[in-house]
């Protein structure tokens, strides 16, 4: 399965992909990003576009580049903080940062193709989409956008809290991440709704 301008067709000019990043780190805002792609953008950009996950992160990477380059790629990124995901649960939170990414985009979409089965709270035609990032191009554009945004931050959190992993693991529950929690504790940006933390918060 690749993805296509199949469902962008069915509606007119500009129709958004969203997509989310971070929803299983234990660490973090969750990041969203909406990207609205026009239909000049060229094909070689088009034909690199997937899952993000499906990609490296030298690919990721350079796709990210190519989509922030391009004037016919048009972004916006949204992100819930640790309090909101905790408030919310991460589900919720997840829908509000894309509600904040497609809020975020420079031009007003015609309609929302949303990965997943759940609706951000917009004001906008939406359409959910199973696997929608390895089906649309737009959704595969934004969670491309999603992903190295969020593995940026990550990176950069790497450096001030070293042992835990999170260089590798993104702040998901690798054995090295779960042996640093024990023998290092929790820091400012573990997710304390998360039962592994929620269970360390107690002792």
């Amino acid at each position: 399965m690749t993805p296509t301008f199949e469902f962008e067709s069915l509606y007119a000019f500009p129709v958004a992909g969203t997509d989310e990043a971070g929803i299983g780190s234990w660490i973090g805002p969750v990041v969203a990003a909406a990207v609205i792609l026009d239909p000049d953008v060229s094909l070689d950009l088009l034909g690199q576009l997937n899952d993000s996950k499906k990609l490296s992160e030298k690919k990721r990477d350079h796709i990210y580049a190519l989509l922030q380059d391009s004037p016919y790629a048009h972004i916006g990124v949204g992100e819930a903080s640790l309090e909101e995901i905790d408030l919310l649960n991460i589900r919720g939170a997840g829908l509000l940062a894309m509600k904040r990414a497609v809020e975020n985009l420079p031009l007003r979409p015609t309609m929302v193709l949303v990965d997943g089965t759940g609706k951000p709270d917009l004001s906008l035609p939406i359409k959910t989409l199973i696997k929608g990032d390895q089906r649309s191009y737009s959704i595969a554009a934004a969670s491309i956008i999603a992903k190295v945004t969020r593995d940026r931050w990550v990176q950069k959190i790497a450096l001030d809290y070293p042992g835990y992993g999170f260089e590798k693991n993104a702040g998901y529950g690798t054995k090295q991440h779960q042996e640093a929690l024990h023998a290092k504790g929790i820091t400012p940006w573990h997710r304390r709704s998360y039962a592994p933390i929620a269970q360390l918060l107690i002792k």
